[in-house]
């Protein structure tokens, strides 16, 4: 209970109000008492979600957790009960993560777990972020580490994600999918740099089909902002070579570039993709953008064949994602997904011929 003596410049008097606040969970109470009677004001707080971000000793998850912390990625009203899954061998490193999370102060997080007991970390989950996976070195695909993974988590990621979707039915499918917003990211920035705009000015790009050098990263419905007014991609560059080319194999081959250059995978940059893509899904896309995602194929108008986890045009509304419909799609673009289909269709053999024999 709270006394607060005011004077109101109408009423000769001083007037006392007596505040009194009753917490439950989810609700705060505000009671206020006063000689002209009672006002009763319901606060209604966010109830805390459960998080589950694995690999959580590693190098992406470093520069993930504060950003989930401090409420980047789920608003900054909303609690957090944060569970670090890891192996046992890792430990040691999880428990130096936790002591600089609880170090940081954030108020977000009520409660941070740390474990490397799967029954512990999978329980009443809301969010679940599989990035742990064995690290990609200098020369490797990401399909090169399918049969290295036990636990279904990191690179490749399109195919560990469809693994997953198979190994949780009862888990629609829908609430699976794969992070193919790095290479979204990795887009627009090529072509704001181009442009010499930032990365903000570029919006549509699309990336089809596998998180893997096959991909197809593809600026035909791509707009940018130049000079207060949106234009096409092709429009403002002018470069049809260019976008047809070298565009198309830097995006492709990032990744083996940053690997090449700071002998580790990209951490950093995958973090705040990550970032991204669950803050789309969980507050929406922007009216009249669209962003890409790895998500189950079935009922697409794209010609993929059905169930594959690929990656394609989505909107996000209330937490579901739609594909993008009606985009035409040129004779170029065509022979591009149908390759980076047939990646993925031969991936999901080996995986699940891995997996049956396991």
């Amino acid at each position: 209970m709270a006394l607060l003596m005011v004077h109101h410049p109408l009423v000769q008097d001083t007037v006392t109000l007596i505040f009194t606040i009753t917490m439950a969970p989810g609700t705060m109470v505000l009671t206020i008492t006063m000689a002209l009677g009672t006002v009763a004001l319901t606060i209604t707080m966010p109830e805390p979600i459960r998080v589950l971000v694995t690999g959580a000793a590693g190098q992406i998850a470093y520069s993930l957790l504060y950003s989930i912390g401090n409420g980047s990625v789920f608003g900054k009203d909303q609690p957090i009960i944060l569970v670090l899954l890891d192996i046992t061998p890792m430990m040691g490193v999880l428990d130096g993560v936790l002591m600089e999370l609880q170090d940081c102060a954030l108020p977000l997080l009520k409660d941070i777990i740390a474990t490397d007991k799967e029954e512990v970390a999978f329980k009443d989950l809301d969010v679940a972020v599989l990035v742990g996976s064995m690290p990609r070195r200098e020369g490797m695909e990401r399909k090169d580490l399918l049969k290295a993974n036990v636990i279904v988590v990191g690179n490749p990621a399109n195919t560990n994600c469809l693994t997953a979707s198979k190994s949780a039915p009862s888990i629609p499918k829908e609430n699976f999918s794969c992070l193919t917003r790095l290479d979204h990211n990795r887009a627009k920035s090529q072509i704001a740099l181009k442009l010499g705009v930032t990365a903000d000015d570029v919006k549509n790009v699309i990336i089809w089909g596998n998180h893997s050098s096959t991909q197809y990263p593809d600026v035909n419905h791509a707009k940018v902002k130049l000079q207060g007014k949106e234009v096409g991609v092709y429009e403002a560059l002018k470069d049809d070579s260019w976008l047809k080319g070298e565009f198309i194999t830097t995006v492709q081959q990032r990744g083996a570039a940053v690997i090449k250059a700071r002998k580790l995978s990209s951490a950093m940059s995958a973090a705040k993709a990550i970032s991204d893509h669950i803050r789309d899904i969980w507050f929406g896309t922007p009216e009249g953008e669209f962003v890409s995602m790895g998500v189950i194929s079935d009922g697409n108008s794209y010609g993929v064949p059905d169930d594959l986890l690929y990656s394609f045009p989505v909107v996000i509304k209330n937490k579901s994602w739609k594909f993008v419909e009606g985009l035409p799609i040129n004779d170029f673009s065509r022979e591009k997904m149908d390759l980076t289909a047939k990646e993925l269709a031969e991936e999901k053999e080996t995986a699940f011929e891995f997996l049956s024999s396991a």
